[in-house]
């Protein structure tokens, strides 16, 4: 019940702060419009629930860089991020994405996402595959864009990464203290 309440609570305030920020941010001339970001928004639904990522192209920019904390670096160029999109459907083939909430402000989009399946492939980490837990997911978060030429050219997501790592087995173990030299 805790962790129920908690993810909302969270998820609010990220996107309360974020429209804060973007609120007070001067006008940027040729800024998209809401129709413009909800297309957005329908096409990368589209491409990532049906596992289509050829058409990621008609939103994203093909020098994108996206800044994700699933990842160990920045994820720079459309095919570095449509690779990192398919290693995603590989490890969760029945992954399905809801944009809950879309802001507007200037030239940056921000939404609220919801992503959901269940875990039945293996998952590529910088240190190896994670066999398959056979667990689902949910995991909601906030992504932010920043839009140009109507394409996405830089994107900050953030979400709850315990939320992605405990359905795969990871724990949280708490440091032990040292020890002392005398024991």
């Amino acid at each position: 019940m805790k962790k129920s309440v908690f993810r909302p609570a969270v998820v609010i305030s990220l996107a309360l702060m974020l429209g804060l920020t973007m609120g007070c941010q001067k006008t940027v001339p040729g800024g998209i419009t809401e129709q413009d970001a909800k297309i957005i928004g329908d096409w990368y639904v589209k491409a990532r629930n049906e596992a289509n990522l050829a058409l990621l192209d008609n939103i994203y920019s093909p020098d994108v860089i996206v800044h994700d904390p699933s990842q160990p670096q920045d994820v720079i160029g459309l095919a570095a991020l449509k690779s990192q999109y398919g290693n995603t459907h590989r490890a969760i083939p029945d992954v399905k994405f809801a944009l809950d909430e879309l802001y507007v402000k200037g030239d940056k989009l921000a939404w609220v996402f919801t992503m959901s399946g269940t875990i039945t492939g293996p998952v590529g980490t910088p240190f190896g595959d994670i066999p398959p837990s056979g667990k689902t997911i949910r995991v909601s978060g906030v992504a932010v864009d920043r839009i140009a030429g109507g394409k996405i050219v830089e994107e900050w997501v953030y979400f709850n990464l315990l939320d992605l790592l405990q359905p795969m087995g990871f724990t949280l173990t708490p440091p032990r203290p040292p020890k002392s030299e005398g024991n």
